[in-house]
């Protein structure tokens, strides 16, 4: 099915990070990062009305020395995002890094609310706040970078627990259900058990992270995948928003080592049953490794970017392609969101450009394949019941004709 989708050039502005903050609004995370290229680092407010019309709202420019936004996440309810950002190095000499922050968006205006909390990182100069998730219910957040991740109270940004870190492979992903936390890292899924309602009230109020541990669950091994590749590796995870028994997951390839030409890093989609942590549908989505992932917030449709610059939308339900957009940028996507509507499609790159696209109404779920599905279905059940029927209709049909003399 074809769909609307128009570039937009963003001059000097590489984008890493997005959010919607209303159906029509989003907030963009980009610039140079900490290297002195000239670009600076902000985060822009814009409005768009379909796919063609881009309006710039407001900018926030950061710091001189801080990092670009390289992660990001709006409030369930709150007119606020979370963005991770590395402060300068010359703020690190007298200070901790100031890399969890809150900003507020209201009246057409992006502000720093002055709150803003230190999570723990590996220690390395290059590393940086990559995850930045709220829970559905918005109460707890959750940030991380390679190795580390930590939950968080919000909006008083205190720890629910001491730091999850990592002895073995990176982290890419987490995501939320009502009662749990899956952490997609290179090697498994962690998945670990969320305080209840009770128990969070009672820690944030004593501000005492060491009254409840980070309680793990289940580890997930990796998925077996077609083909014979070496292995595979996380790269995103997301919760079905209305059904916490299904899971998605992104896995890139690693491909085998051979003389010959180097085989493609394939990507896969993986659909989970979360009851019984069984993989139930399996689907490549491209020849080259995925950059980004989401989910529509309705539940109908799966969007990812790929390193081959194509942007793909499938339905949920059976993981069928649905939309594809060859060359949607010259450079890998960075980010891609969904607005609340699931009627709109944004994503960017560091080739300072992003595309939206409109999502066609009825696209996923209702889509004509599963028309389809549903017509063959009762076609099949028309046949059952004549075939039930034919011997009876044909006995009484030879029952009338007359004997032979």
């Amino acid at each position: 099915m074809r769909t609307k989708h128009t570039s937009h050039p963003l001059p000097s502005f590489p984008v890493y990070s997005s959010a919607f903050v209303s159906p029509n609004e989003f907030v963009l995370g980009g610039g140079g990062g900490q290297s002195k290229t000239g670009i600076k680092n902000k985060l822009r407010l814009y409005r768009i009305e379909g796919d063609s019309r881009l309006e710039l709202l407001n900018e926030l420019e950061l710091a001189s020395g801080e990092d670009a936004p390289m992660s990001m996440a709006a409030h369930p309810s709150r007119s606020e995002i979370v963005g991770g950002i590395n402060s300068s190095e010359d703020a690190l000499k007298s200070g901790p890094n100031r890399n969890c922050r809150v900003y507020s968006v209201k009246e057409n205006k992006i502000s720093f609310s002055d709150a803003c909390s230190t999570i723990q990182l590996n220690g390395e100069d290059d590393d940086f706040q990559k995850v930045t998730v709220f829970s559905p219910n918005g109460k707890y957040l959750a940030v991380g970078g390679t190795r580390d991740l930590s939950v968080l109270h919000y909006p008083s940004l205190t720890p629910v627990a001491t730091p999850i870190h990592l002895e073995k492979g990176e982290m890419y992903d987490a995501a939320f259900s009502s009662s749990t936390l899956v952490v997609a890292t290179t090697v498994n899924l962690l998945v670990y058990a969320l305080p209840s309602e009770a128990e969070g009230d009672t820690a944030e109020k004593s501000k005492d992270s060491r009254s409840i541990s980070s309680e793990l669950l289940h580890t997930i091994d990796r998925p077996t995948l077609p083909g014979k590749d070496a292995g595979s590796s996380f790269r995103a995870v997301r919760f079905h928003p209305s059904d916490e028994t299904t899971l998605y997951t992104v896995s890139n390839t690693v491909p085998p080592k051979t003389r010959s030409k180097s085989s493609p890093r394939r990507a896969f989609v993986v659909k989970w049953n979360t009851d019984t942590w069984t993989a139930t549908k399996v689907r490549q989505i491209s020849d080259r490794g995925v950059t980004c992932f989401d989910v529509s917030p309705d539940g109908k449709l799966l969007a990812f970017g790929s390193s081959d610059l194509t942007v793909g939308v499938l339905d949920a339900q059976s993981l069928a392609p649905l939309l594809t957009i060859l060359k949607a940028h010259e450079f890998p996507p960075t980010t891609l969101r969904f607005s609340p509507h699931s009627d709109i499609l944004v994503s960017g790159s560091a080739d300072n450009t992003i595309r939206v696209a409109t999502i066609p109404v009825g696209l996923g779920a209702t889509s004509w394949g599963t028309w389809l599905l549903f017509i063959v279905a009762l076609l099949v059940l028309l046949f059952a019941i004549l075939a039930k029927q034919w011997p009876r209709a044909l006995t009484d049909v030879l029952s009338e004709v007359p004997p032979l003399q």
